[in-house]
């Protein structure tokens, strides 16, 4: 069953450091920011990355001075490493063997991932990133914990 549109997920984790490796080789690495995970499904566009990546650099989830959630990515001067993943559209409600019918197809997820990484950078952000499609090797130092989930839905 093929989704309406507008499933572009993200798992965001706050993080101490970061980084993504494809055959052994780091392509793209962070200090003090967010690990992002990027899933694009059918029918995402450019509007959908764009309000993302805007809800990215603005969420308030780093601490203040007081240890509150009050300050964004843009407030503590932190960077973004974003890696595609397709799974995060992954089905599971049937069977045992996940389905990825909702995922876009990947030169169209591509596209919609690349836009919400440039829209990041046009917040004034630091993005390194995950190379499309390729197996990567992904380790962080999750700082909190601090995991959340974006969509469209999320306000």
């Amino acid at each position: 069953m093929v989704s309406k549109g507008n499933r572009m997920r993200i798992v965001i984790q706050r993080v101490a450091t970061a980084k993504v490796e494809v055959q052994g080789r780091v392509v793209g690495q962070i200090d003090r920011g967010v690990l992002a995970l990027v899933g694009v499904g059918h029918g995402d566009t450019i509007s959908e990355a764009k309000w993302l990546a805007e809800k990215t650099s603005q969420l308030r989830i780093f601490p203040d001075d007081e240890g509150k959630m009050n300050r964004s990515l843009l407030d503590i001067g932190g960077s973004v490493l974003a890696v595609s993943q397709f799974t995060l559209l992954g089905d599971c409600r049937k069977g045992r063997r996940p389905a990825f019918t909702d995922a876009a197809a990947p030169e169209i997820a591509n596209q919609i991932y690349q836009s919400y990484n440039e829209c990041l950078r046009a917040t004034g952000v630091r993005v390194e990133e995950g190379i499309f499609a390729a197996d990567m090797q992904v380790s962080l130092v999750n700082d909190g914990p601090v995991t959340l989930i974006l969509d469209r839905t999320s306000s």
